[in-house]
Order: C-alpha cells, then sequence, then structure tokens
C-alpha cells in the first residue's frame, strides 16, 4: 500500500512563492535590459552602413577599371608547400544565461580546431575562453570587454592585429565565426572569410545616370595600391564589427527568449503553488475547527 505524502507547511509554501515571485522579478528586468541593449545595437550597425558601402563600391570601382591589379590583400595564397595557415576569430558571450548562444558557435570552431591543426584561435568573449582552456586549446589572442560592448574602435584593434598577421605571412587566411540574428526566434551559426579578398566579391554596377556617352573618371592619388592599402583595412575593420553587432544582437535575443521562457514556467510553478497553498491553509482551518468542535463536545460532556 503506497503511503500518503505528506503535504508541506503553509509557512514553507509561502516562502517558495516569495522566492519564485523575486526571481521571476529579475527574468523580467534581464528580458526588458536585453530588449533594450538589442534595440541600441541595431541602431549602432544601421548608423554605419553607408560608410561601409562606400567603401565597397570604391573597391568595387578599383578592381574594374584595373583588372590587373595585384594586390597583397586578393593574394590566394595557392601552391603553398606547408600547410595553410588559418586564423579563426570566434565570437562567443560574456556571460551565460542566453540559451545555446554560445554552445553553438563553439563546437563549430573545434570543428575548425580539428580539422587545421594549424589554426589559431583570436577569442572574443569570457565563455568561449574558459571553453577552450578547459580543453587545453591555445589560444593566441584573447580581446576582452569587447562581446558586451562592441564598438568600432575595439573592431579596429581585432583588425590591426589579424591583417598584420596576414600581411607578415603568419596567417594564410583569416576568418569569423559568430552568430546571426536571422529572426527572433532563429539564430544560426555564420563562418566568413574577411582574408584574402575575393575579387568576385566585388561585382560593380554603374551607377544611374551612367552611360550612353557619360563617364565619371575618377583618379585615385598617389595610385591604386595605396588606396587599396589605407581602405581595405577598414572594410576589414566593417566587416568585424559587423559580425561582433551581429553577434551581439544574437546574444540578447537568445537571452531574452530564456528569460521569457523563465518567466513563463514561474507562472506555472507559482499558480500550482498557490493551488497548494491554498489546500493547506484549508486543511489547517478545517483542523482548527474539528479540534475546537471535539473541545467543545468534551466540556458539554
Amino acid at each position: 500500500m503506497r503511503e500518503a505524502t505528506a503535504m508541506p507547511s503553509s509557512k514553507l509554501l509561502k516562502e517558495r512563492i516569495e522566492s519564485i515571485q523575486d526571481t521571476m522579478k529579475i527574468t523580467n528586468a534581464m528580458y526588458l535590459i536585453s530588449s533594450a541593449n538589442l534595440r541600441k545595437a541595431k541602431g549602432k550597425l544601421d548608423s554605419t552602413v553607408p560608410y561601409f558601402t562606400k567603401i565597397y563600391e570604391t573597391i568595387a570601382h578599383i578592381l574594374h577599371h584595373s583588372p590587373q591589379l595585384e594586390h597583397p590583400f586578393f593574394d590566394q595564397r595557392t601552391g603553398l608547400e606547408r600547410e595553410r595557415r588559418v586564423g579563426c576569430i570566434v565570437v562567443s558571450g560574456d556571460k551565460g544565461l542566453a540559451g545555446a548562444y554560445s554552445h553553438n558557435v563553439l563546437k563549430l570552431a573545434e570543428q575548425r580546431v580539428k580539422e587545421h591543426p594549424q589554426v589559431s584561435l583570436f577569442m572574443v568573449g569570457v565563455v568561449g575562453r574558459i571553453y577552450f582552456q578547459n580543453r587545453h586549446i591555445p589560444i593566441v589572442e584573447e580581446f576582452s570587454y569587447v562581446a558586451q560592448n562592441p564598438t568600432m574602435r575595439r573592431a579596429g584593434e581585432i583588425s590591426d592585429e589579424v591583417v598584420q598577421r596576414f600581411l607578415d605571412g603568419e596567417l594564410d587566411e583569416v576568418r569569423i565565426l559568430y552568430t546571426e540574428m536571422v529572426s527572433p526566434l532563429r539564430l544560426e551559426v555564420r563562418e566568413q572569410k574577411l582574408l584574402p579578398l575575393d575579387r568576385d566579391s566585388f561585382p560593380w554596377q554603374e551607377p544611374e545616370g551612367e552611360g550612353e556617352g557619360y563617364r565619371m573618371e575618377v583618379r585615385y592619388v598617389p595610385s591604386e595600391e595605396a588606396v587599396l592599402d589605407n581602405i581595405i583595412p577598414n572594410y576589414v575593420r566593417g566587416m568585424i564589427f559587423g559580425a561582433l553587432v551581429e553577434s551581439y544582437c544574437s546574444e540578447q535575443s537568445a537571452r531574452m527568449t530564456a528569460m521569457e521562457s523563465a518567466s513563463d514556467n514561474a507562472k506555472d510553478m507559482l499558480k500550482n503553488l498557490s493551488l497548494t497553498y491554498n489546500r493547506a491553509r484549508q486543511a489547517a482551518i478545517t483542523q482548527e475547527i474539528t479540534e475546537v468542535a471535539g473541545g467543545a463536545r468534551n466540556t458539554r460532556s
């Protein structure tokens, strides 16, 4: 015969209800904070789009009008007699409570380490640093306080590091691994090659109004090569900044989803606990009435 489970006391139930209510206040606050951070980051990214669009168009214009131009940033470094040295910038988070946000991109990075034993990891985010340290996978460079506050200056610090290593021949290829927010409920891990650049990625389209006898003449001073030397690092910086902001937005979206789910679960728990609490109170009142009635009968006897 199964023994009846003792009902918790009203005091314990009340304490647990209050504890869940306090936790629910925290999850609601984190949801609102993540929502505000998401809007702010998107606005910051949108404000830089015209600048980097112009850089893209300038690179495309130079390549279109100088098809024979050779430049180090477009050197594919084929035919190497040694193993290709790949640098991976891995963007993770600094905090948890964001579902599988960091886990998915770190799994992809770990897969790349297995495929390319000579891979160099450049880590953005505390979660990623701890992940690879626990697995004894070396990290070449760690960029602190970037994941939670992506700015153009911090993107420039990362860009300067990997561009210089590429030009010095320490790296033959540079990639960035990050998370893109396809929709508020759909996050996907992306891998984008930063260097070397591909000519096919810069198709040229004639601006409106050109053609039919009209031709815009542009001169690059001191030379086209020198212009590319200056604007391509800025272009790489823009791609890194875009990836950082996309990852940050993805993290905030994942945290919003996690906090919303936690709040919904808390509401369900409160509903069940309140029902149990009311039953416990009712049982206690019934017990008191029974004892009073029993005492009254004994007194009359």
